[in-house]
């Protein structure tokens, strides 16, 4: 089948929707009956757009700059995966349109589109954002590199649709590319960064621009999402993968192209710092539990680098295959920046009793472990001079009150810190999910079973039970199960259970507290 063609030239007849500071989005719908060819008008000028459509069908794009040349044919790019884990509600409506990249095109004042298979609804987001003269002003915290503040890209916080969320523990990194022309000035950044803002808010419903952070061309690194810098802010960059995941967007395409050697450097000065923090080891590997996205349904185990790229955590093309292959000589280079460094430190036991400490240094070094009381008074201390920390407390003499750790091993080493004891967090279990929640165990191989997943707020004794639609009790799943904090899921098999509607109870049992939590589920021949 021939690609549709539908042309339309300088189409933003309408005044603007929405303001962000010095960035505007226009919003159109593209008429795809009757006519195919939309008449010429004249309209004000853009400088990124990004395009949302409805059906299995593809879209591209060509935009017109202010001079009249016409840019090259471009994909307009899904990346549904490029979203929040929970959706607001403004981006749940959107969740039925297939949502574009937000392309930076530079100043533009028309745009044509070809379509092929069944496209039935077409919109296009348009973003107009000015440089501004005034070079952003950088800061460091923590020792990081210098990062351009959102004050300094003029972000709107006026626009901001929730408080932004945290992670309990950093684990990896994640690397994109946003997509659009490569061929920006210095001067240009903040306001690409803007227009993705607007676009990532106003115009796909999220709470804030999805990266947590952004590095141009020139190595200018900026920083994202609204939370802090030195915090494991919770973004919106890889669905499914977005908590305790730092996202990291070098601005521009590198399908084939690599980034430039400034980008290179900021982008690992940057990630070295980020894990340095959370005392990850770039070069280590994990196995990730998928929140759920295309790619990876719920609950499923991912293997990843701890510096990955996007595509590794969905269906999608970014980082681009130019800056995707050079991920494991940034691996490498990251773990020679800023040495020595403690890896993995990690504490066991409770008060009264045992508490063990371990860690990894780089290299061996002479390391302390250090136990204070809340005035700062030491109560016990171990050394060593190993490349592994290992030293455990013995604390069958203390009560339940808080105390204070730390793990250290020279000046020029960033320590690690934290707390034992006082009261343990509210038991909660949240993000209950059943995917898919209609099954059909009939042998075939498709739904015939559910991933159960959720999260527990701590360590927690789990039953899990059975329910009809009556609220009676059909099976016990598993009982008294002890699961740690963070995410968890199981497999439900509905061999043998009559079709109907059912519900899966959750039970959550710790420190004589119990809390429960539901998720529905359909069972169909």
């Amino acid at each position: 089948m021939k690609p549709a063609f539908v042309a339309a030239l300088v189409v933003l007849a309408f005044p603007a929707v929405a303001w962000a500071g010095q960035a505007s989005l226009v919003v159109r719908e593209v008429p795809l009956q009757g006519e195919r060819a939309l008449a010429a008008a004249t309209a004000p000028r853009f400088d990124l757009v990004g395009l949302h459509w409805r059906g299995p069908g593809s879209v591209s794009f060509s935009t017109r700059s202010l001079a009249g040349r016409w840019s090259a044919w471009r994909g307009a790019a899904p990346e549904a995966e490029d979203a929040p884990d929970v959706l607001t509600r403004e981006a749940a409506r959107e969740a039925s349109w297939r949502l574009g990249s937000p392309y930076w095109t530079g100043p533009s004042d028309g745009i044509r589109y070809r379509l092929r298979g069944p496209v039935i609804r077409l919109r296009a987001y348009f973003v107009r954002s000015s440089a501004v003269a005034v070079p952003p002003r950088t800061l460091s915290i923590a020792g990081s590199p210098l990062i351009v503040p959102r004050l300094g890209w003029s972000a709107n916080e006026r626009i901001r649709r929730a408080p932004p969320k945290y992670a309990p523990a950093l684990r990896l990194a994640i690397v994109h590319h946003t997509a659009g022309s490569n061929s920006y000035r210095p001067s240009q950044s903040p306001a690409i960064v803007r227009a993705i803002e607007i676009y990532h808010v106003l115009g796909n419903g999220w709470n804030d621009i999805g990266y947590n952070f952004l590095v141009d061309k020139y190595g200018q690194i900026f920083e994202g999402r609204y939370g802090g810098v030195d915090r494991n802010v919770v973004g919106a960059h890889a669905q499914g993968f977005n908590t305790g995941s730092v996202g990291v967007a070098l601005l521009g395409t590198y399908t084939s192209k690599a980034p430039s050697a400034a980008a290179l450097r900021s982008l690992e000065a940057l990630v070295a710092w980020r894990l340095d923090l959370a005392h990850v080891n770039p070069r280590s590997t994990l196995t990730y539990l998928s929140g759920g996205n295309p790619r990876f349904g719920p609950g499923v185990p991912v293997f990843l680098r701890t510096i990955s790229g996007h595509r590794d955590t969905g269906y999608t093309t970014c980082p681009g295959y130019g800056l995707y292959r050079e991920l494991p000589t940034i691996a490498i280079a990251v773990a020679k920046i800023g040495l020595p460094k403690l890896y993995t430190p990690t504490v066991t036991g409770r008060i009264p009793g045992l508490v063990r400490f371990r860690a990894k240094l780089s290299s061996p070094l002479p390391w302390t472990v250090t136990v204070t009381d809340l005035h700062g008074a030491i109560l016990a201390s171990g050394t060593g001079t190993t490349a592994a920390v290992d030293w455990t407390w013995d604390a069958t003499g203390y009560g339940r009150g808080k105390f204070f750790w730390s793990i250290s091993a020279g000046s020029g080493l960033r320590p690690a810190t934290g707390t034992l004891g006082g009261n343990p967090p509210p038991l909660r279990i949240t993000n209950v999910i059943a995917q898919p929640p209609v099954i059909s165990p009939n042998g075939d191989g498709v739904d015939d079973y559910a991933t159960i997943s959720y999260t527990l707020s701590a360590p927690a004794m789990v039953t899990a039970t059975l329910l009809d639609a009556n609220g009676a009790t059909v099976s016990t799943l598993f009982a008294d199960e002890l699961h740690g904090a963070g995410p968890q899921s199981f497999v439900f098999y509905g061999d043998g259970v009559p079709d109907g509607s059912y519900t899966i109870l959750l039970q959550a049992k710790a420190n004589g507290k119990q809390v429960t939590s539901t998720v529905s589920l359909e069972i169909v021949s």
